[in-house]
């Protein structure tokens, strides 16, 4: 029938079996041997998709005992659960002082207590953990509004808000760590979680429902153009005789070829593959800078699984922006003390105060937060242009002056350059009228 219709055999045999499989009651042995007679398949076809079961989860091996059909495993990334008021105890060396009973209760994100009271009491919400110091009364504003107190400094409370903490069931802790250590250390603690919750990988949009269609390098031109106009595809991974992509092929490399010309002789060779475990940003960025549209995907041994095109990205994408946001980084933090307004131009502007948090060892806002900050600004901008996450290509940075804490700070960002895929936007800081600040920033859409 040829290498194709051998190929998508191949693809169908494996498919059967991975049913098959998931057919059997838990408990059943399944062994290679077994799995070849009953489907009358070879056995290295048989082994394959018991290996693809086991990276399913639906079978498990485990040594003398061979190989069992299980209960489907959780995803370990399903399985993560947000921290506890009782593992923040335990990262910051801390010591209750009341509300014990809510240590089991989980966190959800953490505000910094670096503002004045009446503007802290907007930032704090049910589940959250206030991290300030000995600041009583909002120790006790904080409680009321259902959220935790982490007082740093190795500061006490007073015994009306232990008392609180003990009727609201829940926790104020206090460490001795500064406000800033004690953020970093959270936050992450925190992302190390809410980043394998909250980043989509390759294997959670892998259509596994969906037959792969590929080509073999001996096929022909004749076959190439017979398989377009059969799925209204335009490219397709290449493969050898062990199911390994090997290359590329695009309607475009055929043009003008003779029909029975091998597909190896035109093809792009060597590939860019990915794993489930590859990251849908690592992709977009492949995409992006290699200019293609549609990569392989593989399994542990190498070989072809499925394939994720542009469109697959971009709908990732949209799924992401879509979702809630749980934790903030401490970047978020720092950005939270800034407010937009706009000019009489309409164009945007970001105003806010140096915090503690943003100053370095001297007492001067840091250079890398100025950086931060200026990214801030320009992803906040560029929003208002088109929705989607940019890829930043290059910043020239210029730190004309010091910021000392507590100035008040305005960031102006200005687009320069604006088409369908780029964009240039210059970013000025100043306090005053003095520019302490001057930014040029060149940057790309994801997925584009």
């Amino acid at each position: 029938m040829g290498a194709i219709a051998d190929l998508d055999e191949f693809s169908t045999k494996h498919e059967q079996i991975i049913q098959y499989i998931q057919g059997l009651e838990v408990g059943s042995r399944i062994s290679v041997r077994k799995i070849a007679l009953t489907l009358e398949v070879s056995e290295g076809t048989a082994y394959r998709a018991i290996k693809d079961a086991e990276n399913r989860g639906i079978v498990s091996t485990n040594g003398r005992a061979g190989t069992t059909r299980i209960e489907k495993k959780q995803s370990q990334r399903q399985s993560i659960d947000k921290l506890t008021f009782e593992e923040i105890t335990k990262l910051v060396d801390g010591t209750v002082l009341g509300g014990a009973a809510g240590l089991h209760k989980e966190l959800n994100k953490f505000v910094i207590g670096a503002m004045q009271l009446e503007a802290m009491i907007r930032y704090i919400e049910q589940g959250n953990l206030l991290i300030v110091g000995n600041r009583n009364k909002a120790h006790s504003s904080a409680l009321t509004l259902g959220a935790g107190v982490l007082i740093t400094g190795g500061f006490d409370t007073t015994a009306e808000v232990k008392g609180l903490a003990d009727k609201l069931e829940l926790p104020v802790i206090s460490c001795t760590y500064d406000t800033f250590t004690v953020a970093n250390l959270i936050n992450r603690a925190i992302y190390e979680r809410m980043i394998k919750k909250q980043i989509i990988l390759v294997g959670d949009i892998l259509r596994k429902d969906v037959k792969v269609v590929f080509m073999a390098g001996s096929d022909s031109v004749e076959k190439l153009v017979r398989k377009i106009e059969e799925t209204k595809h335009n490219r397709f991974p290449v493969v050898d005789d062990a199911n390994k992509p090997i290359g590329m092929i695009t309607n475009k490399d055929v043009i003008g070829a003779p029909s029975d010309q091998k597909l190896a002789e035109l093809m792009t060779n060597n590939p860019i593959t990915v794993t489930v475990n590859t990251s849908i940003a690592s992709v977009s960025h492949t995409m992006v800078w290699e200019g293609i549209e549609l990569i392989p995907v593989i399994d542990d041994s190498g070989q072809l699984i499925g394939v994720i095109s542009r469109k697959d990205v971009l709908k990732a994408m949209q799924y992401v922006q879509m979702q809630p946001q749980y934790g903030e980084t401490f970047e978020d933090q720092m950005w939270s003390v800034f407010e937009e307004s706009r000019a009489d131009n309409g164009e945007l502007r970001f105003r806010g105060r140096v915090t503690a948090q943003m100053i370095n060892q001297v007492g001067y806002i840091s250079e890398g937060m100025m950086g931060s900050l200026v990214t801030q600004a320009v992803n906040r901008t560029m929003k208002e242009y088109r929705k989607g996450d940019l890829l930043i290509d290059s910043t020239s940075t210029y730190y004309l002056a010091t910021v000392e804490i507590d100035s008040i700070v305005e960031i102006i960002p200005t687009v320069i350059e604006l088409t369908r895929r780029f964009c240039k936007i210059e970013v000025g800081m100043f306090t005053g009228s003095k520019m302490v600040v001057k930014s040029i920033v060149t940057a790309r859409w994801l997925g584009q």
